[in-house]
């Protein structure tokens, strides 16, 4: 059905990744390392990225990026990715993480970051968009 069917500009803003961090995932402090989120958050934001590039993407570049928040053991983490910018081979995505926190599941915003993509062709060459 060809309706269901998504066009580019309705997967700009997505639900790209759900998780829930494991104990082999803590720091030090008892929190979830910093490593592990930046990490998850590059896989939804390549995820994104990939969607509207048509095809494969490379990370070039993390523009910025904010702890609000501490993630904890049991949070419930969901990622979002918005394409805030596309250029002629790149895709800038906008990450926003938020844990669900205890029995109530309060949402909390920890994480948010700007991750930059640039689509690649067979020889992990710089390519053009195909979608924008």
């Amino acid at each position: 059905m060809t309706d269901d069917v998504k066009t580019p500009d309705q997967e700009r803003r997505r639900a790209a990744i759900r998780t829930i961090p494991q104990p082999s995932d803590l720091n030090v402090n008892g929190n979830i390392f910093g490593g592990w989120v930046l990490s998850q958050m590059d896989l939804a934001g390549a995820d994104a990225a990939s969607r509207l590039a048509g095809g494969p993407v490379a990370t070039v570049a993390i523009e910025g990026m904010k702890f609000h928040q501490p993630i904890e053991l049991g949070d419930v983490i969901s990622i979002y990715a918005d394409i805030e910018k596309t250029g002629r081979t790149s895709v800038t995505v906008k990450l926003d993480v938020y844990a669900e926190r205890g029995v109530k599941r309060t949402l909390h915003r920890v994480t948010s970051g700007v991750y930059v993509f640039v689509a690649i062709d067979e020889n992990g060459q710089p390519t053009p968009l195909k979608y924008t």
